[in-house]
């Protein structure tokens, strides 16, 4: 019931009370005045009929003395209660016209007669004795039959004094009961208003107000705070407490979803610059390394519940080779075929795992984690493959996440394809498209950043040439000429490795940079090219291009001269070694060229 149409029902219960109360009171009022009045009645009563007594007994004792002595003074006094007993008989007959019963009022009239007997007996005595004779009124007024007269006056004065006080008294007596009774009444319809009352503060004021409000305002003061772990208590009570007790608690559930949501958004926010972080330094990467260092340490960061993997399309397009990780990621293979994953196939996320409902990869093993393959494209073209997995017993990435990842797919692509593209172009234009190797121009940079350096290390310098060449293009055609320009190329590479760079100097002309080698070691490693060359047997088209020889000069810089002069040294020392009969290493110091 609420605290309103309880405090109503208090309230119409305590009026009602309150104005039975006061009748109760107006009644006991009523009683008390009815007792006052019973009181007054006997008092009005019991001072006439002892007026009565005193007047009969004085006015018989002023006759005896008047008949006695003969004093004027005595039958003044006689007359004078005379007087006063009329005015009291009329007071009697006033009484007797209210309120007087029957035998009251034949008592009432009883007395009147005897006292009118015992009056007219002393007036004859009074009157004898004006007349002279004084002892017949002595007689008379001592004599027996005064005496009865008298005697039947008293009697009848007590008679009539005992019927008052019997009525008077059972008057009072009721009227005092009915005063005793309404003002227990009032008494206690007013201990039961005041009951009430308590009742009222105690249960409404205190419990149903005063406690819970105590023990919300903690709850409000902490939610205030915005300390929404704070418990609630369930008040199931259908008043304004109860209602209050909701509207806290829908307060507090909306703190928490708010706060709920604020967590969301500020994780969302530092999801958001995490990734514009990882793209900015992904557009800014220059090698595939770079980029797949830059996907493996902001990828945790993000998703720090997902281990994954960076996959990137091999050049002929077959394979896909990891090559960057984090968190150690279990179930996938390090490289696999493309037509091993699903995502690859289909051109779109593919899941796989225990929760998944689809074909797994094939590159997967083991069933304890739910795994997410997300390829990689870029204009159309497959470049990689994003791989995720997600550990036993952490929470799948919801849509939310999933939309980031794809997010982190699409940049991710385009940076690897910008990254192949920019690789491609600065092949281009630095490499020489039929051997492979560096070009002319690259090498004329090279040599122009040696100069300008303030390095005083050693830089060597190999001229290569193919002995006679011409004969391949002239017996064998421009197609078997390109590859023994080819052959020659790789067998370059191969020998060099990491000591050197090889560079194509123009037609069946090579040259090779060495640094920080001394000339014994350039040598040494030229003569290891020109073997290398001479072991090979070639053919084209079935028909055998016979054995292959190569000419080398070799030129140092500072120790043969200043490195403007490098290149034309080794080309002097090239000359020399194809005058004296080709298939030979000539160093420059040998043509006596500085």
């Amino acid at each position: 019931m609420r605290i309103s149409t309880i405090t109503n029902w208090a309230y119409g219960i305590t009026v009602v009370l309150t104005a039975l109360s006061a009748g109760a009171f107006i009644m006991a009022s009523r009683s008390a005045n009815d007792e006052r009045l019973a009181v007054e009645e006997r008092l009005r009563l019991d001072e006439l009929v002892e007026d009565l007594e005193i007047g009969a007994e004085v006015r018989s004792d002023e006759a005896r003395l008047y008949v006695m002595r003969g004093e004027k003074r005595h039958l003044q006094a006689f007359e004078s209660g005379e007087n006063n007993v009329k005015r009291l008989e009329e007071a009697a007959a006033r009484l007797e016209e209210h309120g007087l019963n029957q035998t009251e009022s034949n008592a009432l009239k009883q007395l009147t007669v005897d006292a009118d007997a015992l009056d007219a007996l002393e007036r004859s005595a009074i009157g004898a004795y004006g007349n002279g004779d004084t002892t017949g009124a002595q007689q008379t007024l001592f004599g027996p039959e005064h005496e009865r007269l008298q005697s039947d006056l008293l009697g009848q004065v007590n008679t009539f004094r005992a019927l008052v006080d019997a009525r008077t008294g059972a008057a009072f007596n009721t009227a005092r009961e009915f005063a005793d009774w309404w003002s227990l009444a009032a008494r206690a319809i007013l201990g039961l208003t005041g009951a009430l009352f308590l009742a009222v503060l105690y249960f409404i004021l205190r419990r149903r107000i005063t406690m819970p409000l105590a023990r919300m305002t903690g709850i409000v003061s902490r939610l205030a705070k915005e300390d929404y772990a704070v418990e609630v208590p369930q008040d199931r009570r259908l008043d304004e407490i109860g209602e209050m007790n909701k509207a806290i608690l829908v307060f507090r559930e909306n703190g928490l979803e708010r706060e709920r949501l604020d967590a969301e958004r500020r994780a969302d926010q530092q999801t958001k610059d995490l990734l514009l972080q990882m793209m900015h330094r992904l557009q800014a990467c220059q090698t595939e390394a770079e980029l797949a260092d830059i996907v493996a340490r902001f990828a945790p960061q993000i998703f720090p519940d997902h281990a994954g993997g960076l996959y990137i399309l091999s050049n002929d397009k077959s394979m896909l080779n990891r090559t960057g990780s984090w968190l150690d990621p279990q179930h996938s293979d390090p490289a696999f075929t493309t037509d091993a994953c699903w995502a690859l196939r289909r051109g779109r996320p593919h899941v796989s795992g225990v929760a998944a409902t689809d074909v797994p990869c094939l590159h997967l093993h083991g069933e304890e984690a739910e795994t997410l393959c997300i390829p990689l494209t870029a204009m159309g073209d497959m470049i990689g493959l994003l791989y995720l997995e997600r550990p036993e017993n952490r929470p799948t990435a919801n849509a939310g996440a999933q939309l980031y990842l794809e997010l982190i797919a699409e940049n991710v692509g385009l940076a690897i394809a910008n990254l192949q593209l920019r690789n491609t172009l600065t092949d281009l234009a630095e490499r020489d498209a039929l051997s492979g190797l560096y070009n002319r121009r690259f090498l004329n940079e090279r040599l122009e950043h040696y100069r300008k350096s303030t390095s005083e290390n050693s830089l060597a310098c190999l001229m290569i040439d193919i002995d006679h060449f011409k004969r391949f293009n002239d017996m064998f055609g421009h197609d078997a000429g390109d590859m023994v320009i080819q052959h020659v190329a790789q067998i370059i590479l191969n020998t060099l490795r990491d000591r050197g760079t090889a560079f194509r100097f123009g037609g069946e002309e090579f040259t090779v940079l060495i640094p920080d080698r001394g000339e014994d070691d350039c040598y040494a490693l030229a003569e290891e090219l020109r073997e290398n060359a001479g072991r090979a047997h070639l053919s084209h088209d079935g028909r055998p291009l016979g054995r292959i020889s190569i000419s080398i000069g070799l030129a140092i810089s500072p120790e043969d001269g200043p490195a403007q002069t490098l290149v034309s040294r080794a080309d002097a020392a090239l000359l020399m070694a194809k005058a004296k009969g080709r298939n030979q290493t000539v160093r420059a110091a040998e043509t006596g060229e500085l």
